[in-house]
This record gives C-alpha cells, structure tokens and sequence, in this order.
C-alpha cells in the first residue's frame, strides 16, 4: 500500500489548509496562477539566499523577435558546466523571481553556471511560445559558452512544467541541429497532455491535480488540447522517435500525477538508446523537494541532482 513520506505529512497538512475547500474549475488559470505564485513568493521568502553567487539580468531575442529575459549565475570558481534552468508553474505560472534562490543553491553546490529562463506564459501566449524562448536560451548558451564557462559543456534542466519545456527543447535543439546538449535534467516532469486521470491510490495525495493538469495544458494548446493535432515540440512524450537526443536524468516521486508519465519517457528514451538515470522517490508527493527542503527525501534527491550536474 502507497503510504506518504513521514517527514512530508506535516507540509501535506499546511498544503490542505491552505487550498480552498472547494478547489478552482477547470480552465480557471487565473486562481491557479496567484496560488502558484503566492506559493513561490513564501518559499524564496523563507529560503536561505547565497550571495556569494554572482547574477545578473540580461534578454536575448526568440525567434518571433520576443525579447526574452533570462539571469546568469555563476558561482565563485570556474563553472564545470552551463545549465539552462527552466522554472516551473503549470506553464501558466512561475517567475525568475520567484526561482532565485532554487537556481543559486545549484550554482553553489554543484559548482555550475545557470541561466534561467523567464520564458512567456500561457494562455497569454500558447505554444509555441514557451518553448521558442527556451530554444533562445539554448542557442545563446551554446555560442556564449566559451566566455563564461570556458571548456564547460551546456545541459538544459527543469521541474515540473519546465521539466516538460526542457525535454521538448531538447527535442527541438535535436531536429533544427542545435547543438550539442550534453544533458537533459528533468524533475517530476510535465511531459504529456493525454494525462487527464489519475490512479486512485495516489490521487488523495496528488499537490498537482487532475484538473490543475488539464488547465494547465488547455491553456498552453488551447484548441489543440484533447486532438491529435498537439505536436511533440509541445508535448514531448508524442514524439515518434527519442533516437540522438542528449543523455537524460529523471527523477519523480512515487505519489506524483506525472509519475506513469515519467517512467515511461525514460523507458522510450532508453528503448532509442538514450542513456538514462531514472530515480522514482518512494512516498514523494510532487514539489516535495521545495515543500520540504530539509527532509531526507529532498536531501537525497538534491544530492543526487548535484552529482549529476558535477559529472557533465
């Protein structure tokens, strides 16, 4: 029987006392979108900030010429790799804001240049916006590499509907030759948009719903969703062949909605010859990592995260 992590059981409760009884329709993006980010704003808040790391504010132009915003970490030494971060939020919500601190404790502790992405939002701008200004970033990490990080190699890594953003830059990166990505780093990651139900065993536990899914991904395809016609540079986990893209990491908690969907990304990407590590957390709701921070849990999975960041 699926049981909860006990360290993750008291921010389980908060979480409950902090959602509305009678939780927002589907397609309500906007009520979603101020919980998100009021959320985000306590967690920087109550994180610890590393001022030794080094940031600075910059754009770069996405294809439709869309002035992109991203922030440059780099920590203290000679950064072993340049990592393109892209923030969680539903697609529909996340800021670089309220990402600062998570990006600064990877460049400190891993020892890696970041860049993340402040890419646009839905349903203001569906796809393919989001994952234009992620291919932005890529592109400029790639050609600006050598001055900030010289020798390093540059990986994309993201969480949640980053995760998902990430993998289908990778993607993209891959079709369009651009390139090399040394790496894909995708926590508890939103990959597909055919995900609208959830096992019954995990769904008391669910800080992502069902219905959160749904509008979330409605949002960004709008009246694509639920048709054959999303492509996988939206939806990664459509994509017909995985062949030739960059090594990946995965990690997803067993009490997660995108659970199934991880592992089966994992087991296409390895059918097709990716290397993959693939970490399934027993008894790890999604988020748990920023809910919980100081359990055993989180600070496993950063660790692992860290030494994989440290192998590039």
């Amino acid at each position: 029987m699926l049981s909860i992590d006990n360290e993750l059981l008291e921010v389980v409760g908060a979480i409950a006392a902090a959602t509305p009884q009678t939780p927002p329709a589907i397609g309500d993006w906007q009520t979603r979108r101020a919980t998100i980010d009021s959320v985000y704003g306590a967690l920087a808040a109550a994180a610890a900030r590393d001022d030794r790391i080094e940031a600075a504010d910059f754009t770069v132009p996405s294809s439709d010429g869309h002035a992109v915003p991203l922030r440059m970490y780099k920590p203290t030494h000679a950064p072993n790799a340049l990592v393109v971060y892209v923030h969680g939020g539903g697609l529909i919500a996340g800021s670089l804001d309220g990402y600062d601190h998570v990006c600064r404790r990877y460049a400190s502790e891993a020892g890696v240049a970041l860049i993340a992405v402040d890419y646009r939002l839905a349903p203001e701008s569906p796809f393919p916006g989001a994952v234009d200004d992620c291919v932005a970033a890529v592109e400029w990490a790639i050609r600006h590499a050598a001055e900030h990080a010289p020798g390093a190699r540059v990986a994309i890594m993201g969480d949640s509907a980053g995760g998902g953003l990430a993998a289908a830059t990778a993607l993209v990166c891959r079709d369009h030759q651009i390139g090399p990505l040394a790496a894909q780093i995708l926590v508890y990651p939103m990959l597909d948009d055919r995900t609208a139900i959830a096992d019954s065993a995990i769904e008391p536990f669910l800080a992502w719903s069902v219905a959160d899914n749904i509008t979330g991904w409605q949002a960004y395809l709008g009246e694509r969703y639920g048709t054959d016609e999303v492509p996988a540079s939206a939806s990664v986990a459509r994509a017909d062949s995985l062949h030739d893209m960059p090594s990946a990491y995965l990690e997803v908690g067993q009490l997660d909605l995108f659970c199934a969907e991880t592992v089966t990304y994992a087991e296409r990407l390895m059918e097709h010859g990716v290397a993959v590590h693939l970490s399934v957390r027993p008894g790890a709701i999604h988020g748990f990592d920023q809910f919980a921070p100081g359990s055993g849990l989180a600070r496993h999975a950063f660790a692992d995260r860290v030494a994989f960041l440290q192998s590039l």
